[in-house]
């Protein structure tokens, strides 16, 4: 990013984010190299935290008064994969046309980070009271887990943040709720045998679709509960099975099945419910099913991801803060899963409140429009003045 010379716009920072190709699976490491750079000309003080592997790094900067009680921009620097997706142009170079500037992350949500480092300089000239700090995670797109160290240093050697505002794109509605998402990997061992024989072995595939068979159930269970707040669409925590593999032909006794299930939850489901549930009915399937005829066979469950969902706090600081920038008088929900939720599990107030429409996330051609962006500025403006004057 440019050191000297007139100062970056929201689009030229734009596209130098959307330059970088940080799909999950990458690293971010060069993006944020850059981000540094731009803050280290700027006179901005920032850290960066990586991960146990080291090749990606979340960056916390802060602008204002080093104390706590300040508010944190939000924003993840990856962005899901473009394989397979027919764009029209190179995704990692921006194009600006007919009043949108597309790229892969151009509002999910790249352009979020640009409109917060793009308004560092203005930032700086204000008399803050309150400080504004910068958060660029990582992996966000796969477990919401790349803010998570960064979170944990809040309060020790990181000041702590009185109120969090995640810019995902909610067209700058201000979102305080949004579901959970977990994640399993569950795989049914059996013993291979003869089809004509089956007391000789145990039958995976056949002690798998039990167990997905239960996961219906659950679902049923759960439709029939419903959304007490009337706030979710669908109106109810869900639960699904999205592969299902095993078996290796007709005749003989599947060795393994494996299939992937998740659930995203209502905010306020207990999260042990639906994992207790399913095992209950684990052990029945294992001594019932699996094990008939003999010690034959387990079952294994793994859970790969786990993103806590946000739950509404009315009146929060969070709240308050975002409905006066956004000039919104209510809040709404979101039907995706954010890092929201890990800021609040770490009692932080938190809202979802970013430019552009989710509508535009994940397809080919993903676009922001210059007039979401323009928004975008106007929210910043709007929030130097709620940090001069808190």
């Amino acid at each position: 990013m440019p050191s000297a010379g007139p100062r970056p716009t929201t689009l030229d920072l734009l596209a130098r984010l959307v330059s970088f190709d940080t799909e999950s699976s990458r690293s971010n490491l060069a993006l944020i190299d850059d981000v540094c750079a731009y803050l280290d000309a700027l006179g901005v003080d920032h850290v960066r935290i990586p991960n146990a592997a080291g090749d990606k790094a979340a960056l916390f900067a802060t602008i204002g008064p080093p104390v706590d009680g300040g508010l944190v921009l939000s924003g993840h620097t990856d962005v899901v994969p473009v394989t397979g997706q027919a764009w029209t142009t190179d995704p990692f170079t921006l194009r600006v046309a007919d009043g949108r500037a597309y790229g892969r992350g151009a509002v999910d949500m790249k352009g979020f980070c640009a409109l917060a480092l793009a308004a560092i300089p203005d930032f700086q000239a204000a008399d803050l009271k309150r400080p504004i700090h910068i958060l660029l995670s990582y992996d966000e797109e796969t477990t919401c887990l790349g803010g998570a160290d960064t979170i944990a240093r809040f309060g020790a050697d990181l000041p702590r943040p009185g109120a969090v505002i995640v810019g995902e794109p909610t067209e700058l509605q201000v979102a305080d709720a949004h579901k959970s998402i977990v994640t399993y990997l569950t795989t049914v061992h059996g013993h291979e045998a003869h089809s004509a024989k089956p007391m000789l072995g145990a039958n995976a595939v056949m002690a798998a679709a039990d167990l997905v068979a239960e996961l219906n159930r659950i679902a049923d269970l759960m439709i029939a509960r419903g959304d007490a707040s009337g706030r979710f669409d669908p109106p109810a925590t869900t639960v699904h099975v999205g592969t299902m593999s095993g078996g290796t032909a007709r005749n003989i006794l599947p060795k393994v099945c494996t299939f992937h299930w998740e659930f995203r939850g209502l905010p306020d489901l207990d999260m042990a419910e639906i994992p207790a549930l399913f095992a209950a009915k684990v052990e029945t399937t294992l001594r019932a099913r699996l094990n008939r005829y003999g010690d034959y066979g387990r079952i294994e469950t793994l859970e790969e991801v786990a993103v806590p969902g946000l739950a509404p706090e009315p009146g929060s600081e969070a709240e308050r803060i975002a409905l006066r920038v956004a000039g919104r008088n209510h809040t709404i929900s979101v039907p995706y899963a954010t890092e929201a939720g890990r800021f609040q599990v770490a009692g932080i107030p938190t809202v979802v409140c970013g430019p552009g429409s989710i509508d535009q996330a994940h397809q080919p051609d993903e676009y922001i429009t210059l007039a979401a962006l323009e928004a975008g500025e106007a929210f910043m403006r709007r929030l130097i003045a709620e940090c001069t004057n808190p």
